[in-house]
């Protein structure tokens, strides 16, 4: 199965533009089978199926990451 090397996540923000976060594939799995992306910082982390589903994965404690109103593939 074929993914893509990173998605653009946006994210809904309180101020005049929404956030934009893009996240790179990683060598790991979630617990679909689905890889696992991260941003540079390794603190925005998300499953992604192949077909473009989403689940947020918390990097750190009490954390509670919100979900994504946009998924963008950036291809391969």
């Amino acid at each position: 199965m074929s993914y893509p090397d990173s998605y653009e996540l946006v994210f809904r923000a309180s101020t005049v533009e929404d956030d934009v976060v893009i996240v790179r594939r990683t060598e790991r799995a979630g617990a679909s089978g689905s890889p696992v992306y991260e941003d540079d910082t390794g603190i925005v982390r998300a499953e992604i199926s192949d077909r473009g589903e989403v689940r947020m994965l918390a990097s750190g404690g009490h954390q509670a990451p919100g979900m994504p109103v946009t998924v963008r593939s950036l291809g391969a």
